[in-house]
This record gives structure tokens, C-alpha cells and sequence, in this order.
């Protein structure tokens, strides 16, 4: 059984930072492209960041650009997202997932909560 379990959410200021992580299971871990997502209130959920099996590529949304680091671990298989210089459109539930062909394909976790605010 596929299941992800996010932690590390919470609330901080903006200029703030949090460290977010995943432990996915049930899975092919190590040969999975693994990314985060961000559902913000109201909003359909969005690509923030992918990192390939082996770690030696990520990519970002525009809005990450310079500001979150994604991260794996193939041996806990987990992956991080750290997230620094926090902004209040940061605020969401945050998700991991595997990619396959570009597209998520197992059942969703629980998400862990991000609120930035002054």
C-alpha cells in the first residue's frame, strides 16, 4: 500500500522559513521522481517542485525560484522541500508524490499545513 505521510508544516512569518518532509512507502522509491505539491485555499493544487531518482536534477515553479530546495534521500526514503524567504501566497497544505511520465499516480497523503503570516 502507497503511502505518503508529510510532516514539518506550521506557522511562520514572512522572511521566515520551514523544513517540510515526506516518508513515502509502498513503492519503488529510489526509481521514482518524486515532487511537492501546494493546494492553497480555494485553489486547485500545484507543481512547486520535482527532483529526479538520483537527486541530480530539480526543477521549481516560478515562485520557488531561488527560495525552496528540494531533496531526497534514498536510503530513509524521504524527500524535503526547504522552504526559506516565506511569503503569505506560500500559505497551503502541502503534498509529495511520485511522478511517472509526469503525472502523479498514487492515492494522495494527509499533507502538513503551511500558513505565512504577519
Amino acid at each position: 500500500q502507497v503511502q505518503f505521510v508529510e510532516s514539518g508544516g506550521g506557522s511562520a512569518q514572512p522572511g521566515g522559513s520551514l523544513r517540510l518532509s515526506c516518508a513515502a512507502s509502498g513503492f519503488s522509491f529510489s526509481r521514482s521522481v518524486m515532487a511537492w505539491y501546494r493546494q492553497a485555499p480555494g485553489k486547485e493544487r500545484e507543481l512547486v517542485a520535482t527532483v529526479t531518482k538520483t537527486d541530480d536534477k530539480r526543477n521549481y515553479a516560478d515562485s520557488a525560484k531561488g527560495r525552496f530546495t528540494i531533496s531526497r534521500d534514498n536510503y530513509k526514503n524521504t524527500v524535503s522541500l526547504q522552504m526559506n524567504n516565506l511569503k503569505p501566497d506560500d500559505t497551503g497544505v502541502y503534498f509529495c508524490n511520485a511522478l511517472v511520465l509526469g503525472s502523479t499516480i498514487y492515492p494522495w497523503g494527509q499533507g502538513t499545513h503551511v500558513t505565512v503570516s504577519s
